[in-house]
């Protein structure tokens, strides 16, 4: 056998350059590149290969670890899992940084390679900078806090083990049903440490990502339970997506005349437009899909993860003798909500059950409802648009919470402009083609409700973790995965303020992003859920500390967001009127470098919730009659829900 001396991260580097996947007989290399931040524990050693050895791997530099693995993530989102990144990062806290991004790829099934430095496996250095050392177990870094957060995990303390590690690392990064966060561990001394490799480690590898088909069995019982229902509602999730299955979703919901709702990670897979499509579902969903869902006899889920918001707390779909059928390719997914199951392929699924319930001539029993309902959703979406802010009498749709700030934040902003009026206004400024991005705050569920894709697969929203601080980073990794594309984040001030450094790596690469701001001073959305369960306003407004009450209760901070990224090297504009809107997204699509529009918009003017539940940890005891209340009010819709 022929071999090839080489250190451990050198090896490591030429074998992530050969891995290929292959996708209904589309052939790609797998890892297009690296996103690093070098310290001492990964810079001299996988380092060092990357510089002699990583010449086919594109190498980005990132500003914050936890960014940096963020726009992975959206890249290999954007990509439908069919291609990554890895990120490297140093010992200790660099590699603490990617925990967050590791759960949030895991949480969304999203492949990612995670590379972090780690302790001397040999200890003579002990303790090396950055080390955490726990008398109990001198094996444990902070590395093995990734553990709970991937799909899989492994360290390298020898540097043979490479081979079998990276095999099964491979194996968890193209498994469509089980993928997720893969972390490997690198020791510093190891790195650099040599073996005798054997070369055909190194050869072409390819990684075929196959569709499984459905069982004859598992189809005869979708078949029959889909027969004896008369009002099926189809669900499309990010499986539809990830399996490029959208025609077949769209000619199966067509064919049989069944509505369909969408999930945050689904959304887009078919155009807003479809007059079958009732657009977003479940607590952040809209009054169409909601509607539907309540009187729905059997529910058909399609790669969806059945989550908490999706089914509002299972409480969304209320008729008492509703079925659910799962169509994904992950079993732990359709064993959910103890769904009738068809583990397999979306696509080939989908057409396997066209093929037969055509067979059998089988069609719902809608009539008007479906145009009803998305009538009565198109009517109250004009009104959404089309809110204007009055000094005198303006009722915010978060009504009589902290009714009392709006004129203050008019005083102090001069800004009358609606959280649901400058959404309305960038649905008809934003090219149809362009992709939007969100995760956090009030924006994903007005974005599910209101947002209205005009192109297929335009529509990215991370909400399996919401995790904030996703949505910049993100945008760099969508502009990495679609350079011809204008690519905007949804972003809240809060969410801003936690993580925008990869603003820089979008200007160090000259990929443009466009941010657009939403800053209404605080953490609207929990201010919305604290107010809305019996609590005052505590911690989530933007406040100065008063120095009489000693409490957050001062006047609001303002915040010049624009000149911050001015000072970054972005073209910048604030925003406070229409007219004001309008000039900057035109003059921003003139722009060949990143943007940042800064909106001041009121508090409290993001959508209200339309006809769902969601259940939160109600204090079961409290002096606050308010409280007590919304207390007996979760009880109830508790005792309506789902059980299991």
């Amino acid at each position: 056998m022929k071999t090839m001396k080489l250190t451990m991260a050198q090896a490591l580097v030429k074998f992530l350059n050969n891995q290929y996947v292959e996708y209904d007989g589309r052939q790609e290399k797998f890892v297009k590149g690296i996103f690093t931040i070098f310290g001492h524990g990964n810079v001299v050693g996988l380092g060092q290969a990357l510089e002699e050895y990583g010449e086919n791997l594109i190498i980005h530099q990132g500003r914050n670890e936890q960014g940096m693995a963020h726009a992975a993530i959206a890249f290999a989102k954007q990509k439908n899992r069919k291609q990554i990144y890895a990120c490297t990062s140093s010992v200790g806290p660099g590699a603490a940084n990617m925990v967050t991004a590791a759960a949030t790829a895991t949480a969304n099934n999203i492949p990612v390679l995670l590379l972090p430095g780690d302790i001397f496996a040999t200890r003579q250095p002990d303790p090396v900078l950055q080390q955490i050392e726990q008398s109990y177990n001198l094996s444990i870094s902070t590395n093995d806090a990734f553990k709970p957060v991937s799909k899989y995990w492994d360290r390298i303390n020898r540097p043979e083990q490479l081979m079998s590690a990276m095999i099964n690392a491979m194996r968890i990064l193209t498994d469509p049903a089980d993928t997720g966060a893969v972390t490997i561990c690198l020791p510093q001394d190891v790195q650099g440490e040599s073996y005798d490799y054997p070369e055909d480690f190194f050869t072409k590898r390819v990684h075929r990502i196959e569709r499984r088909p459905p069982t004859k069995e598992a189809i005869e019982d979708a078949v029959k339970l889909i027969k004896n229902s008369k009002k099926p509602l189809l669900l499309c999730g990010g499986g539809v997506k990830y399996s490029e299955a959208g025609d077949s979703f769209r000619k199966f919901a067509e064919e049989f005349n069944i509505p369909f709702g969408e999930t945050q990670a689904g959304k887009s897979a078919i155009t807003w437009d479809h007059p079958l499509n009732l657009g977003g579902i479940g607590v952040t969903g809209n009054l169409a899909a909601n509607l539907i869902a309540k009187d729905a006899d059997m529910v058909i889920g399609v790669g969806t993860r059945y989550t908490d918001f999706t089914t509002g707390s299972k409480g969304l779909f209320k008729n008492e003798n509703v079925k659910f059928l799962s169509i994904n390719v992950s079993e732990f997914h359709a064993y959910k909500l103890d769904s009738t199951r068809v583990v397999a392929d979306a696509r080939l699924a989908l057409d396997e059950l066209t093929k037969i319930l055509k067979e059998e001539k089988y069609k719902s029993n809608y009539v008007d409802e479906i145009h009803e309902t998305k009538m009565k959703w198109e009517n109250e979406l004009a009104r959404l648009f089309s809110t204007e802010y009055k000094e005198e009498g303006f009722k915010p749709e978060i009504a009589g919470h902290i009714d009392h700030v709006l004129p203050e934040f008019y005083k102090d902003t001069g800004s009358c402009l609606t959280q649901t009026e400058v959404l309305g206004e960038l649905d008809r400024l934003l090219p149809e083609d362009a992709i939007i991005v969100g995760a956090s705050g009030s924006l994903p569920g007005d974005l599910q409700r209101a947002w209205r894709p005009k192109v297929a697969n335009t529509y990215h929203m991370e909400y399996g973790y919401s995790c904030m601080g996703y949505e910049i980073a993100a945008s760099l990794g969508v502009k990495l995965a679609y350079s011809d594309k204008e690519v905007y984040a949804m972003v809240g001030d809060g969410s801003y303020l936690m993580l925008h450094s990869e603003m820089i790596t979008s200007i160090q690469e000259k990929k443009k992003i466009n941010i657009i701001l939403f800053d209404n001073m605080s953490f609207g959305c929990i201010n919305n859920l604290q107010m809305s369960q019996g609590m005052g306003s505590l911690g989530t407004e933007f406040r100065y500390r008063d120095e009489k009450t000693g409490k957050l209760d001062g006047p609001l901070i303002p915040i010049d967001y624009a000149k911050s990224a001015e000072g970054y090297g972005l073209k910048t504009y604030t925003v406070r009127t229409i007219k004001e809107l309008r000039d900057a997204i035109e003059d921003s699509k003139k722009q060949n470098l990143s943007t940042l529009i800064d909106v001041k918009v009121l508090p409290k003017t993001m959508t209200d919730g339309y006809e769902s539940w969601w259940r939160v940890g109600i204090p079961e005891v409290s002096h606050k009659e308010s409280i007590q209340k919304a207390h007996k009010d979760m009880e109830f819709n508790i005792n309506k829900a789902r059980k299991y």
